[in-house]
């Protein structure tokens, strides 16, 4: 059976305009920092300095980032704490109604002040808050 070239386009154009459905252009690049920085559904205890050197996070002033954390989950899982998902508690910040597993990147100490960054990872399983934004998660609070 042929596939015609115009059915993958068709595909790849619904999927995208699935993945953005809806949000707002003055959301998307704060959610798509927010991903980079935070989501990663296969991300391990081991993971921690391969996955901030290959998606470049870094600290304020460019150098290491003393604390990273990614939460353990798909984007769709996440995106629903800042709806039915979570409890508003405050400003724009919403608490998971579930858990999810979280890894938290801390930084080696004998890596500070050299070029390479290591980090040491942690795993736990806790209720995330997030700061979302016209229901867009923006900022992993904690």
């Amino acid at each position: 059976m042929e596939i015609h070239q115009s059915a993958v386009i068709l595909l790849l154009i619904l999927s995208v305009s699935s993945f953005t459905h809806g949000q707002p252009a003055d959301i998307m690049p704060r959610y798509k920092k927010f991903l980079n920085q935070h989501v990663d559904p296969y991300m391990t205890v081991n993971d921690c300095t391969s996955k901030i050197e290959n998606r470049d996070i870094t600290g304020t002033d460019s150098g290491c980032k003393p604390v990273n954390s990614f939460i353990v989950a798909n984007a769709d899982t996440i995106k629903a704490v800042c709806g039915k998902g979570g409890t508003a508690i405050g400003g724009n910040l919403f608490e998971s109604n579930l858990r999810f597993f979280v890894v938290k990147c801390t930084i080696k100490k004998n890596s500070k002040g050299t070029q390479k960054c290591e980090y040491r990872g942690n795993g736990f399983t806790r209720k995330i808050v997030l700061a979302c934004q016209k229901g867009w998660p923006v900022h992993y609070e904690r």
